[in-house]
């Protein structure tokens, strides 16, 4: 019932800004040439582009807690398309994930990690508030700096948050999401227990394969046979196994896998594709393979 609530409120909204939005377009255009309408909406649209999403983020948050704020998000992305004149509906399993919707899931998953050892380091805060600059710019990611402070005094439930995440994001973003928790766990040079005790929690309530989980995390753990999990195979695997594995791989690593997310997590996503190379070199290597 909760939930119920939430949505009722956040869509309410969502339908007033909406609609108070085009009521305000259609007095201001009023009496205007068609070229000064058109130039007069194109600039409010770029002028209230991001609004809707932090709005609804933040009464979602308000009302329902950190997974209200990715449901607010989604229903304020809604608005912004409207305002804009798309006409793109929220769909859960869509085949691909909005960038916006990816950041608000990595704030909310990224407090739960840095709050899984009991204190909040300064360098996971500056690897998050690095990406979001690169992504959004500094004005929208001052923004997203306070709502990820504003998250973690909150109690995260990790199971209904990776789980509401699951059911919209797709794989290929659910796995670059969890190579970005490993990032902030290791932002000081130190991979903590409790935050991998929680990313592997995640890991599991994403829906994320074991196999996939292990690939990323020895990216991370380095041991004798890292390079063989980051190929999702054993040290007695032949060298024919090994290439089959290799190519394998690098179709699911591929950054062309993200590239609907932006040009940031397409970038740390040649590097988790870099790591995948570096494995196969060194097997290569060892094993004297051309």
């Amino acid at each position: 019932m909760g939930w119920l609530v939430t949505f009722i409120i956040i869509g309410i909204v969502v339908y007033i800004l909406y609609n108070m939005g085009r009521q305000g377009g259609q007095t201001k255009d009023a009496g205007r040439t068609q070229g000064r309408q058109d130039d007069g909406r194109s600039k409010r649209t770029r002028g209230r582009r991001t609004y809707g999403k932090w709005v609804g983020g933040g009464l979602g948050w308000a009302f329902g807690g950190p997974i209200g704020a990715i449901l607010g998000f989604a229903f304020g992305s809604m608005y912004d398309n409207m305002s804009a004149g798309v006409t793109e509906a929220y769909a859960p399993g869509q085949a691909r994930t909005r960038p916006a919707d990816f950041t608000m899931s990595l704030l909310v998953l990224a407090a739960a990690v840095m709050k899984a050892d009991k204190r909040v380091m300064r360098s996971e805060l500056d690897y998050v508030k690095a990406f979001l600059i690169r992504q959004f710019g500094s004005e929208a990611a001052t923004e997203q700096i306070r709502l990820l402070g504003r998250i973690l005094k909150q109690e995260i439930n990790v199971y209904e948050v990776s789980t509401q995440i699951r059911s919209f994001m797709d794989y290929s973003s659910r796995l670059q999401l969890l190579h970005f928790l490993y990032g902030i766990s290791n932002a000081d040079g130190q991979l903590h227990p409790q935050e991998i005790d929680i990313i592997d929690l995640i890991a599991g309530y994403l829906g994320v394969s074991k196999a996939d989980y292990q690939s990323i995390r020895s990216m991370f753990v380095k041991d004798t046979k890292s390079a063989y999990k980051i190929l999702q195979i054993t040290p007695d695997a032949t060298d024919e196994e090994v290439k089959k594995a290799y190519h394998k791989m690098a179709i699911k690593y591929h950054p062309d896998k993200v590239s609907h997310l932006g040009e940031d997590v397409q970038k740390a996503a040649k590097e988790k594709f870099q790591e995948l190379q570096n494995a196969y070199d060194n097997i290569k290597k060892e094993r004297g393979m051309k």
